[in-house]
């Protein structure tokens, strides 16, 4: 054999051997783009949808009842709780909201690891507990609702409401923010029909068996959300990390930064209006019978908000609805609620800030997946949510000083600090939208 002959033999052997590693590089890439097409969602189908339905039972029966709050605390400030302060019976509402905040991430990872075959029903089997807990409460015994109502509640709903927002990425991606505002609707939804039931029934079957029916509700509610929510990706291994449950990283991306801090702001002011409007009303307009129905109409007209954002979103830019929802919900506070008790005034601003705050509750959370990467989704959303919740369990109580003694000067002293603090907001979200893209009039 010549040498010539044997360097094209090793040549012919260097080539193959190439050729086959290229061939086998190939491969690895085709099985990860086939896995990854395997869980890419699909934007639609029985088990898209199905999720949806179940995840917006879940929604009623878990944040319906925060919505709902407001009809707690006037009965509670009217009747069942005399003996305290507005300030204190406020608390009941913002430590339930902190509460369901403050574990958003922990529920994120865990629902991730176990699934919603088994943590659906447990979270159920926790809200429903809580509610007859609740039923048997005793007047004048504000512990028993701040265990039942604000901490027991919370610690079960939790760990269903939050993680069905996450699932919304398994199964959505163009429709993600639709999807969103249908869960969120949900909760508007409980805040029309729960407020209903307790100004209706109470008079004619007490307080107790009230929220007894409520719990047999939520139960049907939470039976369906267990049949029909499924998952699409596949579970992962609890995680160890701190950064899995909430992502430190993500404040160094100054559009994060500023949308939380915009976040954090407009917390202390959104829920003022859902807490108070019907106690602002019954200041001014004692004995109206329209009284126990504002926020059954900011409710209602909220389920609108929630969802219609869903469907421009394409067109107009999630941060775009973010800010500019938020500034007119501002304006609205100052130049409706804070201008006159007028039953007709206070119609047309219960309405009309149900409608605009509705943005708030469905779109922020499809704000903070547009920005992140998808495995980091989960955590940014847990970490958005804890980090608001100093501002829930703040802001209503402070808001709440303001009407130690229940006159209009003082309700016209809460309404101007709320509107201030969802103004600061409005502007803190305004330039995390600059940051996203500075171009005023694109679609950002």
């Amino acid at each position: 054999m010549t040498r010539n002959s044997s360097g094209t033999i090793a040549t012919d052997i260097e080539d193959h051997v190439q050729a086959t590693k290229i061939e086998e590089i190939e491969l690895e890439k085709d099985v990860k783009d086939s896995s990854r097409d395997l869980y890419a969602p699909p934007d639609g189908g029985w088990d898209a949808w199905g999720t949806v339905f179940g995840t917006t039972l879940v929604s009623f029966g878990t944040f319906g009842f925060v919505n709902a709050f407001g009809a707690f605390s006037d009965y509670y400030n009217e009747q069942y709780l005399t003996n305290y302060s507005a300030t204190l019976i406020s608390m009941i509402g913002a430590v339930q909201v902190f509460i369901l905040y403050l574990f958003a991430g922990t529920a994120g990872a865990l629902f991730d690891s176990i699934g919603p075959r088994y943590l659906v029903p447990t979270s159920g089997v926790i809200v429903v507990f809580s509610l007859f807990m609740l039923s048997i409460t005793k007047p004048e015994h504000i512990y028993q609702q701040f265990l039942s109502q604000s901490v027991l509640f919370s610690l079960g709903a939790t760990f269903s409401f939050f993680p069905s927002m996450g699932l919304m990425a398994h199964w959505f991606k163009s429709k993600i923010p639709y999807a969103m505002g249908c869960l969120a609707s949900g909760s508007s939804v409980g805040g029309i029909v729960i407020p209903i039931m307790i100004s209706r029934l109470i008079p004619r079957i007490g307080f107790g068996w009230t929220i007894r029916i409520l719990a047999f509700i939520t139960l049907a509610c939470f039976a369906v959300g267990t049949v029909t929510i499924k998952q699409r990706r596949p579970s992962k291994p609890f995680p160890k990390s701190v950064s899995a449950f909430f992502d430190i990283t993500a404040f160094k991306d100054p559009c994060y930064l500023f949308l939380v801090l915009g976040c954090w702001f407009t917390v202390f002011a959104v829920f003022n209006p859902f807490f108070y409007v019907g106690l602002s009303a019954e200041i001014a307009n004692s004995g109206s019978n329209v009284n126990g129905y504002y926020l059954s109409i900011l409710c209602a007209t909220s389920i609108f908000g929630r969802v219609s954002p869903g469907l421009i979103a394409g067109k107009v830019g999630r941060f775009n609805i973010l800010y500019i929802s938020s500034l007119i919900s501002s304006i609205l506070i100052l130049a409706l609620w804070y201008t006159s008790f007028a039953q007709a005034n206070l119609i047309a601003f219960a309405a009309l800030y149900g409608i605009f705050s509705g943005p708030f509750f469905s779109v922020t959370p499809s704000c903070v997946t547009e920005i992140s990467p998808i495995e980091r989704v989960g955590a940014r959303i847990g970490g958005t949510f804890a980090f608001m919740a100093s501002a829930t369990l703040a802001g209503t109580p402070i808001s709440g000083l303001f009407i130690k003694e229940q006159t209009k000067d003082n309700f016209d002293k809460l309404i101007l600090f709320s509107g201030i603090m969802s103004l600061v907001g409005t502007a803190l979200l305004l330039v995390s939208r600059l940051v996203r893209n500075r171009n005023l009039f694109a679609v950002a």
